[in-house]
């Protein structure tokens, strides 16, 4: 199968794409510039509708993958939608550009990758069918999850399937042990807020990219979450990580303290998130997350032989 990575030099894009080679797909990366991995890969602007078009033409693909963003190592939470601004555009105007780019050359099967942590706050884990976090939106979230949204009904549009990727880990990424939060870790910045009520559900760099090969070739639409079998309260997890990066245990700090370092947003992520179920991931894929848990996937990152 000829298949189009859109984001190929993503954190997810980079482990997919040997991934699919090796299994005999004809792969070519889509990016904005080129970096240094290599490979098949056409450039283009993914906000440039024609030159979406020409280089989706170029690539004729039969499956086109939408990992499409451009996310800071960083982001500041009380300037999140700042920050995540070049995505939104991406996952609203340029998928929009991608699908039409898509079906013009006739590719007839369409993944996406979305958030299984943008789900409505409530009790227990998250299935498909809960309701996004629509009601009482944080302010500085709400043009992110307005871009999700449009994002999925896009590709039910196309007839595609989103997989909600939980917090993803792994190299290249924030929670990598050379990442942003692991920095800020190290550092003393990211304390215990209030009571550290969130429920992490996280996603492997790897297990994404297993999960959207094994979807390649299952005739599926609509939304399915991809998560790990462990989803940790945030209380649990930053001292656990703390450890394994040799770091001073997190301070606990007050929520309305926090609440003027960070913003309504921080101490939502901190206390408000809820974690996602992957049951119908696993059945309908036939799928199995490599790292059950983040304590696995840790040390096969290069991080400590114990990660809790």
């Amino acid at each position: 199968m000829r298949v189009l990575v859109a984001g190929s030099t993503g954190a997810i894009g980079r482990r997919l794409v040997p991934l699919l080679e090796a299994v005999g797909h004809e792969v070519t990366g889509l990016a904005r510039t080129r970096g240094a991995d290599g490979g098949r890969l056409v450039t283009a602007d993914a906000l440039d509708r024609g030159a979406v078009t020409r280089a989706v033409a170029e690539a004729a693909p039969d499956a086109v993958v939408n990992l499409l963003t451009a996310i800071p190592a960083a982001p500041d939470p009380r300037r999140l939608a700042r920050d995540f601004a070049a995505t939104n555009r991406l996952r609203t105007e340029g998928t929009r550009n991608l699908y039409a780019a898509a079906e013009k050359a006739g590719a007839g099967r369409i993944l996406a990758e979305g958030l299984a942590y943008a789900y409505q706050p409530g009790d227990g884990l998250a299935g498909e069918d809960a309701p996004l976090w629509t009601d009482r939106t944080p302010k500085q979230f709400a043009p992110v999850l307005a871009a999700l949204v449009e994002l999925e009904r896009l590709t039910a549009g196309a007839g595609g399937l989103v997989l909600r990727f939980g917090h993803l880990y792994g190299p290249g990424t924030a929670f990598a042990k050379d990442g942003a939060f692991a920095n800020r870790i190290r550092a003393g910045k990211i304390p215990v807020v209030g009571a550290g009520n969130s429920t992490l559900s996280f996603t492997h760099s790897d297990d994404a990219a297993t999960a959207l090969l094994a979807a390649l070739d299952k005739d599926l639409a609509g939304v399915l979450n991809v998560v790990d079998d462990t989803p940790v309260t945030m209380a649990e997890f930053l001292p656990a990580f703390a450890r394994t990066l040799g770091a001073p245990a997190p301070k606990r700090v007050p929520a309305a303290l926090a609440r003027l370092a960070v913003g309504g947003w921080g101490v939502a992520y901190m206390n408000g998130l809820r974690g996602a179920d992957n049951t119908r991931a696993r059945l309908r894929l036939d799928w199995r997350p490599r790292y059950p848990s983040w304590t696995a996937g840790l040390p096969a990152d290069g991080g400590p032989a114990r990660a809790a």
